[in-house]
């Protein structure tokens, strides 16, 4: 039986069209949902949208139609971005839904039972855009006299009635599983902020709404509404089967990772925990919370008018090229700075220049002088065993920052495979080889052809499109194309049929540059 393993991007709120930001968090799911199936594993990737609350309510008001027609217009551009995307989820899962609805009410009356809800009065103070409550200590007073959150939103004093969910005993127990689980937060600072945060004392979180009918309503009071924060973190459940008979719920959960912006950390490191632990439910193994992008030193932000649209980026620079070079110029977790001289350069450095001129140079020398076929190797020179070696060692360094999400890294761990490999074609000079010494040329060829089958089985996860053209034109069947075939055990046999070499990273040019 084949080990589990289930991702999650948070889902998305669907107040506004979706920007490089989702792109971003939904990409980093999808090269850890990729790796793991190349990998052997049963894996469970999910996304989708989170359609209630108040702020959805406000802006379908505003359009001038209903909750329900704003979400379903939404809620598929986000899909969309998905699909164009080639993202390779399994359930694209939506707050409303009635799967959902019995997840969440189901949730709910789980917290009631164990005597973890209780019901009183809210007064204090809310920002409807971030959809959060804040302390007055964690708010700062603008030049208009208005108060504002962390986030920058306005916020409103609210008085209402409203279920409680008793967080605040839930202090020490939270410390508690921190400490003896150091990797569940990660990167280590966003740890830090989070410990900090317990630390520092938690208040009973208000967990309904009755101003506002936009959501989930409580099965015993109709006239309150779930927090629109409890009704999104239950989706995790919804997606895999909880409240559903015919679902193995815990075949998936818990989940391994849910990978989050450094915005909604609190939500997923401090109260989803919490929700869990009084549901008693096994939790999560990590939540990792990725930085931001800034578009040349700014904020991205729809008043400044530098929205990244991933849409546009794809189609002028090429979907592979994009996917990596987000993954590539930052460490994940880092705040990272997007520009389009350095899209265009590591477009040209790395993928063409590197990747790419080595996949085409050597297996059009393989097409042109060993009758179209991978030559028969001889004695391999201590050159050789070297780069084969260090082929056959990259897959485990790869899998172990996979492991700790550290895509950057992982990727470097496959150029420096690569500079190797080019380095290597520059010393043997096989094309100098050719009427000195023909045999020496066909080991030459036969090593370096089975170094690129081998890093084009680990760039799947990241460039999916390109390595299938690769090991199309290697003729590599598709039952050798995960990591099973990895290796020396697989390795390239004489005799094996190329396909024609064609290019496959086109050099890009100042001409393709979006407006800067």
């Amino acid at each position: 039986m084949r080990d589990k393993y289930y991702v999650t991007t948070p889902i998305y709120y669907v107040n506004d069209a979706p920007h490089i930001g989702h792109a971003y968090t939904t990409l980093a799911c999808d090269v850890l949902a990729r790796f793991k199936r190349l990998d052997g594993f049963d894996v469970k990737f999910v996304t989708g949208t989170d359609e209630h609350g108040q702020k959805i309510e406000n802006s379908a008001s505003v359009a001038g139609i209903s909750p329900e027609q704003f979400t379903d217009k939404v809620s598929q551009n986000f899909r969309d971005l998905a699909d164009f995307m080639g993202f390779s989820y399994d359930d694209f899962i939506r707050t409303t839904e009635q799967r959902h609805f019995r997840a969440c009410q189901a949730f709910w009356e789980r917290l009631k039972v164990n005597g973890h809800l209780y019901l009183g009065k809210y007064s204090g103070w809310y920002a409807i855009r971030d959809e959060a409550f804040y302390s007055e200590t964690e708010l700062q007073i603008r030049a208009d006299g208005k108060r504002i959150a962390p986030s920058g939103a306005e916020v409103e004093w609210i008085e209402e009635p409203s279920y409680f969910f008793d967080l605040s005993v839930w202090q020490e127990k939270l410390l508690e599983f921190y400490e003896d689980n150091p990797n569940f937060i990660l990167p280590k600072s966003r740890r830090n902020e989070v410990l900090s945060f317990v630390k520092g004392g938690l208040q009973d979180l208000s967990v309904s709404r009755t101003t506002f009918s936009w959501g989930i309503p409580i099965s015993d009071n109709q006239e309150h509404i779930m927090y629109v924060w409890l009704d999104a973190l239950t989706n995790y459940l919804t997606a895999i089967g909880f409240a559903d008979p015919s679902r193995d719920f815990e075949e998936f959960w818990p989940a391994n990772i849910h990978v989050v912006g450094k915005d909604i950390l609190r939500f997923h490191a401090v109260y989803w925990p919490a929700f869990l632990m009084a549901a008693k439910l096994p939790l999560p193994k990590r939540v990792y919370a990725h930085g931001w992008w800034t578009n040349q030193g700014q904020k991205i932000s729809k008043s400044l008018g530098n929205i990244i649209d991933p849409f546009e980026l794809v189609k002028k620079y090429g979907l592979d090229q994009v996917r990596y070079f987000l993954l590539r110029e930052v460490p994940f977790g880092n705040d990272g700075d997007f520009s389009h001289s350095a899209m265009i350069s590591r477009a040209n450095g790395e993928l063409a220049n590197d990747y790419g001129n080595l996949v085409q140079r050597v297996l059009s020398m393989i097409y042109k002088n060993c009758e179209e076929k991978i030559p028969i190797p001889n004695v391999f020179s201590a050159e050789d065993s070297e780069i084969l070696d260090m082929t056959y060692m990259t897959l485990e360094h790869l899998r172990g920052k996979i492991e700790v999400q550290e895509f950057s890294q992982g990727l470097e761990s496959i150029w420096v495979l690569i500079r190797k490999a080019n380095a290597y074609v520059d010393a043997q000079a096989p094309w100098a080889l050719k009427k000195a010494d023909p045999m020496r040329m066909d080991t030459v060829l036969y090593v370096l052809a089975e170094v690129i089958r081998n890093v084009a089985l680990l760039s799947q996860p990241f460039m999916p499109t390109a390595s299938e053209k690769i090991l199309n034109q290697l003729t590599i069947k598709q039952d050798n194309r995960t990591f099973l075939s990895f290796g020396k055990n697989s390795a390239l046999k004489e005799g094996h049929q190329l396909l024609k070499p064609d290019a496959i990273f086109p050099r890009l040019y100042d001409d393709t540059i979006l407006s800067e």
